[in-house]
């Protein structure tokens, strides 16, 4: 059974242990993001601003909360179990969830994109974003989309609640001020790619079908 690390924060070397480092590079992975002052930026600003000025309270204290949780068992109620009742499982999203964290680490570092409230100081945020050149992509999102996608894989009866919870998830980054819909969109199409990649590796076939054997009705 493959044990599965602590999270690339940990890590001193955040390069990926599964993935390929070519493939999921910043500069193959990813677009660049918009050019400070370009249109696309507006677009972007213009979109928080909207988003933001028409969230309520509620939606906005939820997505403050989002921002504190970022672990498989935010998806327990899409699931329809508790998640930590399921090792293997359990297990095989904090995988995929720390590959993809190294991704979006060395992205961060090579995109360097300001964060929305930098760009605009004036904008609604819910305090606590880095002042750093964090931006783009967006980590949690990455984190939602790919574990998501690892579960849907487990449960497809669940895959609607499952991607629906992931899009929520992540719009909460935008209602909080912390990333731009780009920053967020980046992260879907790689963090999916990342995660079906994984499933496939034979090197982790193993413990895919270990998680698997947990969901014995599919």
């Amino acid at each position: 059974m493959v044990v599965p690390a602590a999270h690339a924060a940990d890590h001193a070397d955040p390069a990926p242990r599964w993935l390929s480092a070519i493939t999921f590079a910043p500069d193959h992975a990813f677009a660049s993001p918009p050019a400070p002052g370009s249109l696309e930026e507006k677009l972007d600003l213009d979109r928080l601003r909207a988003l933001i000025a028409a969230s309520s309270p509620e939606r906005i204290a939820q997505a403050d909360w989002d921002g504190e949780h970022k672990e498989p068992a935010i998806f327990d109620k899409a699931l329809g179990k508790d998640i930590a009742t399921l090792p293997h499982t359990l297990a095989l999203a904090n995988l995929v969830q720390d590959e993809v964290e190294r991704v979006v680490a060395a992205a961060k570092h090579h995109f360097r994109r300001a964060r929305p409230f930098m760009v605009d100081p004036a904008l609604p945020h819910c305090g606590k974003g880095e002042q750093a050149l964090k931006a783009y992509p967006s980590g949690h999102s990455a984190f939602a989309w790919s574990v998501a996608w690892t579960l849907a894989q487990l449960a497809p009866d669940r895959a609607a609640a499952l991607m629906a919870k992931a899009q929520d998830y992540t719009l909460s980054r935008e209602i909080c001020g912390v990333h731009f819909a780009t920053d967020v969109e980046a992260a879907h199409g790689m963090a999916t790619a990342a995660a079906q990649a994984l499933l496939s590796d034979p090197r982790l076939a193993p413990m895919v079908a270990a998680a698997r054997a947990e969901w014995p009705a599919h």
